[in-house]
Protein backbone atom coordinates (compact mmCIF):
# COMPACT_ATOMS: atom_id res chain seq x y z
CA UNK A 1 0.00 0.00 0.00
CA UNK A 2 1.77 3.16 -1.21
CA UNK A 3 0.29 5.90 0.93
CA UNK A 4 2.47 8.89 1.78
CA UNK A 5 3.35 9.64 5.41
CA UNK A 6 1.18 12.76 5.16
CA UNK A 7 -1.81 10.73 3.97
CA UNK A 8 -1.31 8.18 6.76
CA UNK A 9 -1.32 11.02 9.28
CA UNK A 10 -4.45 12.49 7.72
CA UNK A 11 -6.29 9.16 7.82
CA UNK A 12 -5.26 8.53 11.43
CA UNK A 13 -7.34 11.56 12.44
CA UNK A 14 -10.04 11.70 9.75
CA UNK A 15 -12.47 14.03 11.52
CA UNK A 16 -9.89 16.66 12.48
CA UNK A 17 -8.25 16.49 9.09
CA UNK A 18 -11.61 16.82 7.32
CA UNK A 19 -12.61 19.84 9.40
CA UNK A 20 -9.25 21.42 8.57
CA UNK A 21 -9.41 20.31 4.95
CA UNK A 22 -12.28 19.55 2.59
CA UNK A 23 -14.96 20.40 5.15
CA UNK A 24 -13.30 23.46 6.63
CA UNK A 25 -16.29 25.53 5.51
CA UNK A 26 -18.55 23.38 7.71
CA UNK A 27 -16.38 23.42 10.83
CA UNK A 28 -17.68 24.90 14.06
CA UNK A 29 -15.11 25.76 16.72
CA UNK A 30 -11.53 26.94 16.61
CA UNK A 31 -7.88 25.86 16.74
CA UNK A 32 -8.32 23.50 19.72
CA UNK A 33 -11.62 21.72 18.99
CA UNK A 34 -13.96 21.50 16.03
CA UNK A 35 -17.20 19.79 15.18
CA UNK A 36 -19.66 19.37 12.33
CA UNK A 37 -22.94 21.28 12.62
CA UNK A 38 -25.53 19.31 14.59
CA UNK A 39 -27.84 18.99 11.59
CA UNK A 40 -25.03 17.36 9.57
CA UNK A 41 -23.68 14.87 12.09
CA UNK A 42 -22.30 14.21 15.57
CA UNK A 43 -18.59 13.99 14.72
CA UNK A 44 -16.09 16.21 16.51
CA UNK A 45 -12.32 16.30 17.03
CA UNK A 46 -9.59 17.84 19.15
CA UNK A 47 -6.27 19.33 18.12
CA UNK A 48 -4.59 17.35 20.93
CA UNK A 49 -5.36 15.66 24.25
CA UNK A 50 -4.68 18.75 26.38
CA UNK A 51 -7.10 20.06 29.05
CA UNK A 52 -7.51 23.24 27.02
CA UNK A 53 -8.66 21.26 23.97
CA UNK A 54 -11.19 19.31 26.04
CA UNK A 55 -12.52 22.56 27.49
CA UNK A 56 -12.89 23.94 23.97
CA UNK A 57 -14.84 20.84 22.95
CA UNK A 58 -17.09 21.11 26.00
CA UNK A 59 -17.98 24.66 24.94
CA UNK A 60 -19.26 23.32 21.60
CA UNK A 61 -21.74 20.88 23.16
CA UNK A 62 -25.24 21.59 24.44
CA UNK A 63 -26.39 19.96 27.72
CA UNK A 64 -27.28 16.33 27.04
CA UNK A 65 -25.77 16.40 23.55
CA UNK A 66 -23.43 13.60 22.44
CA UNK A 67 -20.50 13.97 20.07
CA UNK A 68 -18.47 11.18 18.46
CA UNK A 69 -14.67 11.08 18.29
CA UNK A 70 -12.67 8.90 15.87
CA UNK A 71 -9.07 8.67 17.07
CA UNK A 72 -5.95 6.51 16.63
CA UNK A 73 -5.59 6.10 20.41
CA UNK A 74 -8.22 5.94 23.13
CA UNK A 75 -8.77 9.41 24.66
CA UNK A 76 -7.63 9.90 28.26
CA UNK A 77 -10.54 9.97 30.70
CA UNK A 78 -8.67 12.19 33.18
CA UNK A 79 -8.15 15.05 30.74
CA UNK A 80 -11.81 15.06 29.70
CA UNK A 81 -13.19 14.89 33.24
CA UNK A 82 -11.64 18.22 34.21
CA UNK A 83 -13.73 19.84 31.46
CA UNK A 84 -16.96 18.27 32.71
CA UNK A 85 -17.18 15.69 29.91
CA UNK A 86 -17.91 11.97 30.20
CA UNK A 87 -16.30 9.56 27.72
CA UNK A 88 -17.87 6.25 26.73
CA UNK A 89 -15.70 3.90 24.64
CA UNK A 90 -17.69 2.27 21.85
CA UNK A 91 -16.87 -0.63 19.55
CA UNK A 92 -13.73 0.07 17.49
CA UNK A 93 -13.94 0.54 13.75
CA UNK A 94 -11.70 -0.75 11.01
CA UNK A 95 -10.44 1.72 8.45
CA UNK A 96 -10.00 0.29 4.96
CA UNK A 97 -8.45 1.97 1.91
CA UNK A 98 -8.86 1.25 -1.79
CA UNK A 99 -5.77 -0.17 -3.48
CA UNK A 100 -7.00 -0.33 -7.06
CA UNK A 101 -9.63 1.18 -9.30
CA UNK A 102 -12.61 -1.14 -9.68
CA UNK A 103 -14.54 -1.45 -12.88
CA UNK A 104 -17.46 0.98 -13.06
CA UNK A 105 -20.89 -0.07 -11.88
CA UNK A 106 -22.97 -1.63 -14.65
CA UNK A 107 -26.45 -0.81 -13.33
CA UNK A 108 -28.23 2.47 -14.03
CA UNK A 109 -27.94 4.94 -11.16
CA UNK A 110 -28.69 8.58 -10.46
CA UNK A 111 -26.88 11.36 -8.67
CA UNK A 112 -29.02 12.24 -5.68
CA UNK A 113 -29.73 15.80 -4.64
CA UNK A 114 -31.75 18.00 -2.34
CA UNK A 115 -35.03 16.74 -3.79
CA UNK A 116 -34.09 13.20 -2.71
CA UNK A 117 -33.05 14.12 0.85
CA UNK A 118 -36.23 12.85 2.49
CA UNK A 119 -35.98 9.46 0.81
CA UNK A 120 -32.30 9.27 1.70
CA UNK A 121 -33.05 9.82 5.38
CA UNK A 122 -35.81 7.21 5.29
CA UNK A 123 -33.48 4.63 3.72
CA UNK A 124 -30.71 5.43 6.22
CA UNK A 125 -33.16 5.16 9.10
CA UNK A 126 -34.32 1.78 7.87
CA UNK A 127 -30.85 0.31 7.31
CA UNK A 128 -28.72 2.21 9.89
CA UNK A 129 -25.49 2.68 7.89
CA UNK A 130 -24.28 5.21 10.48
CA UNK A 131 -25.32 8.67 11.67
CA UNK A 132 -27.49 10.33 9.03
CA UNK A 133 -28.97 13.66 10.06
CA UNK A 134 -31.07 16.29 8.32
CA UNK A 135 -28.17 17.68 6.26
CA UNK A 136 -25.80 14.69 6.06
CA UNK A 137 -26.49 14.49 2.34
CA UNK A 138 -24.63 17.80 1.92
CA UNK A 139 -21.26 16.23 2.83
CA UNK A 140 -20.58 15.08 -0.73
CA UNK A 141 -21.96 13.37 -3.79
CA UNK A 142 -24.47 10.57 -3.26
CA UNK A 143 -25.44 7.98 -5.87
CA UNK A 144 -28.66 6.01 -5.81
CA UNK A 145 -30.48 3.19 -7.55
CA UNK A 146 -34.24 3.32 -7.91
CA UNK A 147 -36.36 0.21 -8.21
CA UNK A 148 -40.08 0.50 -8.84
CA UNK A 149 -39.83 4.26 -8.43
CA UNK A 150 -38.46 3.98 -4.89
CA UNK A 151 -34.92 4.66 -3.69
CA UNK A 152 -33.64 1.11 -3.19
CA UNK A 153 -29.94 1.72 -2.54
CA UNK A 154 -27.42 4.52 -2.13
CA UNK A 155 -23.75 5.20 -1.48
CA UNK A 156 -22.22 8.56 -0.69
CA UNK A 157 -19.33 10.55 0.70
CA UNK A 158 -18.71 11.72 4.25
CA UNK A 159 -15.40 12.99 5.64
CA UNK A 160 -12.91 14.70 3.34
CA UNK A 161 -9.52 14.71 5.11
CA UNK A 162 -6.48 16.02 3.24
CA UNK A 163 -5.98 13.90 0.11
CA UNK A 164 -8.85 11.46 0.71
CA UNK A 165 -12.62 11.00 0.61
CA UNK A 166 -14.60 8.63 2.81
CA UNK A 167 -17.18 6.35 1.21
CA UNK A 168 -20.18 6.16 3.52
CA UNK A 169 -23.92 5.44 3.81
CA UNK A 170 -23.68 2.34 1.62
CA UNK A 171 -27.10 0.82 2.19
CA UNK A 172 -29.79 -1.24 0.46
CA UNK A 173 -33.48 -1.45 1.28
CA UNK A 174 -34.22 -4.91 2.81
CA UNK A 175 -36.68 -5.68 0.01
CA UNK A 176 -33.97 -5.20 -2.61
CA UNK A 177 -31.04 -7.08 -1.16
CA UNK A 178 -29.38 -9.77 -3.23
CA UNK A 179 -29.40 -7.65 -6.42
CA UNK A 180 -25.74 -6.47 -6.12
CA UNK A 181 -26.86 -2.85 -5.74
CA UNK A 182 -24.30 -2.13 -3.01
CA UNK A 183 -21.46 -3.59 -5.10
CA UNK A 184 -22.33 -1.49 -8.13
CA UNK A 185 -22.72 1.75 -6.20
CA UNK A 186 -19.58 1.18 -4.15
CA UNK A 187 -17.58 0.48 -7.31
CA UNK A 188 -18.87 3.63 -8.99
CA UNK A 189 -18.33 5.77 -5.89
CA UNK A 190 -14.76 4.46 -5.46
CA UNK A 191 -13.93 5.02 -9.12
CA UNK A 192 -15.21 8.58 -9.07
CA UNK A 193 -13.08 9.45 -6.04
CA UNK A 194 -9.98 7.96 -7.68
CA UNK A 195 -10.64 9.82 -10.92
CA UNK A 196 -10.57 13.00 -8.84
CA UNK A 197 -7.04 12.15 -7.72
CA UNK A 198 -8.03 11.32 -4.14
CA UNK A 199 -7.74 8.22 -1.94
CA UNK A 200 -11.03 6.40 -1.19
CA UNK A 201 -11.39 4.98 2.31
CA UNK A 202 -14.18 3.75 4.55
CA UNK A 203 -14.95 2.54 8.05
CA UNK A 204 -16.61 -0.72 9.05
CA UNK A 205 -17.26 -2.57 12.30
CA UNK A 206 -15.11 -5.71 12.71
CA UNK A 207 -18.26 -7.81 13.20
CA UNK A 208 -19.70 -6.83 9.79
CA UNK A 209 -18.05 -9.70 7.95
CA UNK A 210 -20.33 -9.52 4.91
CA UNK A 211 -19.49 -5.87 4.27
CA UNK A 212 -15.78 -6.50 4.80
CA UNK A 213 -15.84 -9.31 2.24
CA UNK A 214 -17.56 -7.01 -0.27
CA UNK A 215 -15.02 -4.25 0.29
CA UNK A 216 -12.10 -6.67 -0.06
CA UNK A 217 -13.52 -8.01 -3.33
CA UNK A 218 -13.39 -4.45 -4.71
CA UNK A 219 -9.76 -3.91 -3.69
CA UNK A 220 -10.08 -2.41 -0.22
CA UNK A 221 -7.59 -3.52 2.42
CA UNK A 222 -7.34 -2.92 6.15
CA UNK A 223 -5.17 0.06 7.08
CA UNK A 224 -5.71 0.19 10.84
CA UNK A 225 -8.19 0.04 13.69
CA UNK A 226 -9.49 3.31 15.14
CA UNK A 227 -11.18 4.13 18.43
CA UNK A 228 -14.77 5.38 18.50
CA UNK A 229 -15.74 7.34 21.62
CA UNK A 230 -18.97 9.05 22.66
CA UNK A 231 -18.51 12.34 24.50
CA UNK A 232 -21.22 14.03 26.57
CA UNK A 233 -21.39 16.77 29.20
CA UNK A 234 -21.68 15.30 32.68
Amino acid sequence: MSLSPALHASLDRPVWSALEGGHRHLARGGPLARRYPREIGPFAALADDSPAAWEALAALLEPGEAAMLVTPEAPRQAAAQHSGLVLTPLDPVLQMVATRAPGPGTLPFTVLGEADAGEMRLLAGLTNPGPFAERTHELGEFLGIRDGGRLAAMAGERMRPHGAVEVSAVCVHPEHRGKAYARHLLAERTLRIMEGGLQPFLHVYPSNLGAIALYESLGYVLRRQLHLTRVMPA
